[in-house]
């Protein structure tokens, strides 16, 4: 059992998995952010453009809703039933959600990958000049001394 808590305790203080929880949390309110966007935002001006269509609104009606039905006494013999609809105006409002988030991904992606091609690139650059310039030998380090002692004269 120790030997589990111990497992346990050094993967979850993992670097990846604190990484990963910083993400989770992130995510989920950037998931507002966008959700707040797509509802507040885009949506308004597109029901305008349709002729005030509210896109939470759309639906299809499969079965109707159906009132409690009452005896003379006023007890409940049949219990109400809630229509049966498919929404496919939340399926609309929740793809424009998702293809918000994802080209926000996209471009947050693509730019994590250019500054790392350009931090990539001054290390190698670093190195070709370090590779390019040879430290002088032990006698051009000399001959540069008695050159530089003889300009002072």
């Amino acid at each position: 059992m120790g030997k589990f808590i111990e497992d346990f305790k050094a993967f979850a203080l993992k670097g990846n998995v604190v990484d990963m929880a910083v993400g989770v949390i992130i995510g989920g309110a950037f998931g507002k952010i966008v959700t707040s966007l797509v509802n507040d935002i885009i949506m308004p001006p597109i029901g305008v453009l349709t002729g005030g269509v509210d896109f939470k609104d759309l639906k299809v009606v499969i079965k109707e809703a159906t009132p409690a039905v009452l005896d003379e006494a006023g007890n409940e013999v049949t219990a109400a039933a809630e229509a049966v609809t498919l929404n496919y105006g939340m399926f609309i409002q929740n793809v424009i959600d998702f293809l918000i988030v994802a080209l926000a991904i996209f471009f947050m992606i693509k730019g994590i990958a250019k500054l790392s091609a350009m931090a990539k690139k001054k290390e190698e650059e670093k190195a070709e000049e370090a590779a390019a310039a040879p430290e002088p030998s032990a006698e051009e380090k000399l001959l540069t001394e008695i050159r530089d002692l003889l300009k002072n004269k």
